[in-house]
């Protein structure tokens, strides 16, 4: 009788088949910082991770190495900064390489859009 140890869609691949499996990116509230969500295949081997995010110029503005991770399913807060106007509002996108020994070739990569919405007006209610 044999007794799962891993759910079986989660069972560790070789390197051969980790694959970035899904990214989600929501700004926060602040319009500074970014939560990112991020799933890898579950891997025998830790791989390695560099996330960027671009500016919709190309530019970058912030960048997060992540070393021989031990989780499969992750999640980060990155802060936006060598932002060229003082108002982030726009689009971007972020790319996440996927490798080990080296990045060149990645063994995936995935690039996700988002949007830094305008800044909400201040609340001009009166308060009594």
């Amino acid at each position: 009788m044999d007794i799962p140890i891993f759910p079986t869609d989660e069972a560790p691949q070789s390197r051969d088949n980790v694959r970035i499996e899904q990214v989600e990116v929501q700004p926060y509230r602040d319009r500074r910082r970014i939560f990112i969500h991020l799933k890898v295949t579950a891997f025998l081997e830790r791989p390695n991770l560099l996330i960027v995010a671009h500016d919709m110029d190309d530019n970058i503005v912030s960048e997060l190495d992540i070393i021989e991770t031990m989780h499969h399913d992750m999640e980060f807060t990155m802060h936006l900064r060598n932002l060229v106007t003082p108002d982030p509002a726009g689009i971007y996108s972020l790319s996440v390489d996927l490798f080990y020994e080296t990045r060149n070739p990645p063994i995936d990569r995935h690039i996700e859009s988002f949007e830094i919405p305008e800044a909400e007006p201040e609340d001009t209610e009166q308060h009594e």
